[in-house]
């Protein structure tokens, strides 16, 4: 039942991957220029105020070295980016274990 909701919850997340390809696509053959959705300005559209609730957070716990270096690389990758690789390892972990060849699994 874990491996279900974990390779759904991949799945999700690659289509909304594909899903952002396809309006960065669409937005770069309307304009004319290359156009990327940032992961930033995607968190900004759905719910502004969690942003800077979360890096106010991790400044109060002393830990504004993990928003500066580490939290906004992240919110400055390719939303679509994020997705897959969020996709991917959600994947890779509920995926069945291989049967061994000529052992038994206890």
């Amino acid at each position: 039942m874990i491996r279900f909701l974990f390779r759904l919850i991949g799945l999700l997340s690659l289509a909304a991957a594909f899903i952002f390809v396809i309006y960065d696509g669409m937005k770069s053959i309307a304009d004319q220029i290359l156009f990327i959705t940032k992961t930033g300005e995607a968190w900004n559209a759905v719910h502004s105020t969690s942003q800077q609730a979360m890096q106010a957070w991790l400044a109060a716990r002393g830990y504004a070295w993990v928003w500066d270096q580490g939290v906004t690389r992240v919110l400055d990758a390719p939303v679509w980016a994020i997705f897959i690789v969020i996709g991917a390892c959600f994947i890779l972990i509920g995926r069945k274990r291989r049967p061994l060849i000529g052992y038994a699994r206890s």
